[in-house]
């Protein structure tokens, strides 16, 4: 099975090798046929400490790293 990539912006990185990234996704309603906007967060792995907030990232699926993360950093 692929692993998936995701692309978000970094809201925290106040934990050494680690980021939160906040994932945005854009989806019509089913009813309403409006255009809604849902976010999810993400931690994941960063080995360099390399990213602050407010970076855009690319994320992608790796094995468990710890109790909370199953993401690592793919790139900038």
């Amino acid at each position: 099975m692929p692993k998936r990539i995701l692309t978000g912006t970094v809201t925290s990185d106040a934990n050494e090798q680690t980021i939160t990234v906040s994932v945005e996704r854009r989806f019509k309603h089913p009813v309403l046929a409006k255009t809604i906007r849902k976010s999810k967060k993400y931690r994941a792995h960063d080995e360099k400490n390399a990213f602050k907030v407010g970076d855009s990232v690319r994320i992608i699926e790796c094995a468990p790293r710890s109790k909370t993360k199953r993401w690592e950093v793919l790139e900038a």
